[in-house]
């Protein structure tokens, strides 16, 4: 069994630790998290006042069965074709949330693309070029980290493409 860092057993998450051990810039936003809420990202950006352009929710895709990391913003919904598509695949369909979060290391609705168990393959929709910090979950509930997206295409080797739909 793995040994825990000392910012881990304080309440971080692999993502802020990766993020930390990287020394990349960034902000931690907590929130309460309603259980009852119907969206996780939609419940983040509304609780930390943010537009839910720069809230990015990360999901687990299988492009021709190999699991892929989809990170789009709220607002809208991935476009599995384009996600196939942006990693020269042909055929996509989300992933079985078991299989996601055993494989990420992270709960459903708290799955970020830093700090993953196994590093998948990984997209960031184009949007996120468009602003000068994006929020991503910071690998709990209730919890998002704001950093560049330049930054997060640089920590998790993302390829950048079109892959959401508004």
């Amino acid at each position: 069994m793995a040994k825990k860092s000392k910012k881990q057993q304080s309440g971080g998450t692999p993502a802020t630790v990766a993020l930390t051990a990287a020394g990349t810039a960034y902000t931690l936003h907590a929130y309460e998290h309603d259980p009852a809420s119907p969206s996780y990202g939609e419940e983040a950006a509304e609780a930390l006042g943010v537009s839910p352009d720069r809230v990015f929710k990360t999901l687990v895709a299988e492009v021709d069965g190999e699991l892929t990391v989809a990170v789009v913003p709220v607002a809208g919904s991935l476009d599995l074709k384009a996600l196939a598509a942006a990693v020269g695949g042909k055929r996509a369909v989300m992933a079985d949330p078991a299989a996601a979060e055993r494989t990420t290391g992270y709960v459903r609705g708290g799955i970020s693309p830093l700090g993953q168990r196994k590093r998948l393959r990984t997209v960031l929709d184009s949007s996120a070029d468009g602003h000068a910090t994006i929020c991503v979950s910071a690998g709990r509930r209730g919890l998002e980290v704001e950093l560049s997206p330049t930054d997060l295409t640089a920590l998790t080797t993302a390829v950048l493409a079109p892959i959401g739909r508004v």
